[in-house]
């Protein structure tokens, strides 16, 4: 069962994400990137308040995902990547990025915190930032 409402469209849209932000992490750091795009979707809370769904997430202004305005993000998903989106889209959660609401690559080591959010950990090259439970409950 989805933990977010999608279409088809919007489902190759997050894949099509996914793969423009972490296709040199893998499979595991797309999921990743996956699971904090849901959980914008889920958060309504801090920067993400009124994203209601995978579109509205996706292109986010300001607070968006800078793969959007690269050629490669526009490119078709491949098969493969629609699954991966799929799974995110069914709720697999991937530590640090559970409860994540951000992620960058950062030029050395991942700073203790992000905007005032902690940091989850690091997965090859992408730091992931977590919000408390009280800032954000609907991530938990």
């Amino acid at each position: 069962m989805p933990v977010v409402k999608t279409t088809s469209a919007h489902t190759k849209m997050l894949a099509r994400l996914m793969r423009a932000e972490a296709e040199e992490d893998g499979e595991a750091g797309m999921l990743m990137v996956g699971n904090v795009g849901v959980n914008r979707v889920l958060g309504d809370c801090l920067d993400f308040n009124n994203i209601r769904n995978l579109e509205d997430m996706v292109f986010q202004s300001p607070g968006g995902f800078e793969a959007t305005q690269k050629g490669y993000f526009y490119q078709a998903a491949r098969d493969k990547d629609i699954r991966l989106a799929e799974r995110v889209i069914r709720g697999e959660r991937r530590w640090p990025a559970s409860n994540a609401l951000w992620f960058f690559r950062p030029v050395g080591d991942c700073p203790a915190t992000w905007y005032n959010q902690q940091n989850t950990g690091r997965f090859k090259a992408h730091c992931f930032f977590t919000p408390t439970p009280q800032d954000c409950p609907t991530v938990y």
